[in-house]
């Protein structure tokens, strides 16, 4: 006989958040996916109006009213929700009434992510797009080496000096590829990992970009005290979220406000493998956001908002979350750009 206990258990394992309301639209119950998706704990959300935790949405409160009134079930497709922790959402929505015997009438919604699974998609499909880079830069690489080398023989049998300087631009400009492939390739070693406090990585990231800016940056904190360390190479943590930093400082011209802010993550999926428990940080700041032409190609290398950018900077960042076995993703719009980082904790099968 399974107890309620268990079933409880088997809920809170679930990927789709569940949630519970009564006829006053009162949350009764949330399931874990559901606590992660609206930043609210089930004993913070008891009994509190489901209107207070979505502010300002109607869609999704019409077909409460409509399944209130006509007793039948209905399904909401690719319903925009904002919710501030991690910005605007698309879901698919189910309500259906229910009932247990001598108990009053309930309402059960279901939320299907599907903006988190489309971000999840593109994000594996980056990484395949990452290593096609990498194998036409190894690719590259070599023959430019041979071209410097040659320029520099020829200009040791040139006597003229307007000849040299044909040869210095092939080398200057042979050595200019070199480096920008170096940086689309990335670090050769491999990762140092070892168990690490995120939040001494962070408070790192913020002492670096400290002393670039002045007093018009403001940095929030919002940590959580009671997350458990992480196997990662402390090192590539630090190029990860200092690369976003300084984005987010750029885009706001050095006057604004970042948050840094970490919260514990249930049941994610990363590149295929289900994990029970994951770490999440978010780099959050209130510049003019990511313009729309940019949002899917933003991971690209050599893509960049910026005349003296190197569109580099995200790319890597990615590329060394891989490495971490993590996963990145963005939400962002006017005002608001939230990136979020999740790594699974504990040491993963491929370590």
């Amino acid at each position: 006989m399974i107890t309620t206990i268990s079933c409880q258990n088997i809920i809170d394992t679930l990927l789709v958040s569940i949630v519970i309301v009564d006829q006053q639209y009162r949350v009764v119950f949330l399931n874990s996916a559901a606590e992660v998706m609206f930043d609210i704990s089930q004993r913070q959300a008891k009994l509190l109006p489901f209107q207070t935790i979505l502010p300002g949405e109607e869609q999704l409160f019409m077909g409460l009213k409509r399944v209130t009134e006509s007793g039948h079930a209905l399904i909401e497709r690719e319903v925009k929700l904002f919710i501030p922790a991690h910005g605007e959402l698309v879901v698919d929505c189910s309500i259906k009434p229910t009932q247990s015997e001598g108990e009053d009438a309930l309402l059960l919604l279901e939320f299907f992510q599907l903006d988190f699974q489309h971000r999840m998609s593109r994000d594996e499909n980056l990484h395949a797009q990452q290593q096609v880079v990498r194998g036409l830069a190894h690719e590259i690489k070599n023959p430019l080496g041979g071209l410097r080398g040659a320029a520099q023989l020829l200009e040791r049998q040139l006597e003229s000096k307007e000849l040299k300087e044909y040869t210095q631009i092939i080398i200057s400009e042979a050595d200019r590829l070199q480096n920008l492939l170096r940086n689309m390739l990335g670090p050769y070693q491999r990762a140092k990992k070892e168990w690490i406090n995120i939040h001494s990585v962070l408070q790192r990231v913020r002492q670096l970009v400290r002393s670039e800016v002045d007093q018009r940056l403001v940095f929030i904190g919002d940590y959580d005290p009671s997350l458990p360390e992480i196997w990662a190479d402390r090192d590539q943590l630090v190029q990860i979220f200092l690369n976003i930093v300084r984005n987010a400082v750029q885009a706001m011209n050095g006057c604004g406000n970042i948050i840094l802010r970490t919260r514990i993550q249930r049941n994610i999926t990363i590149e295929n493998k289900f994990y029970r428990l994951g770490m999440e940080v978010q780099i959050e700041d209130n510049g003019p956001g990511i313009p729309k032409n940019m949002e899917e190609t933003m991971f690209y290398p050599l893509v960049t908002g910026r005349a003296e950018g190197t569109g580099l900077g995200l790319y890597i960042s990615q590329n060394l979350i891989h490495r971490n076995n993590g996963l990145i993703s963005c939400a962002s719009r006017d005002g608001k750009t939230i990136f979020s980082i999740i790594f699974p904790l504990g040491i993963t099968s491929d370590e």
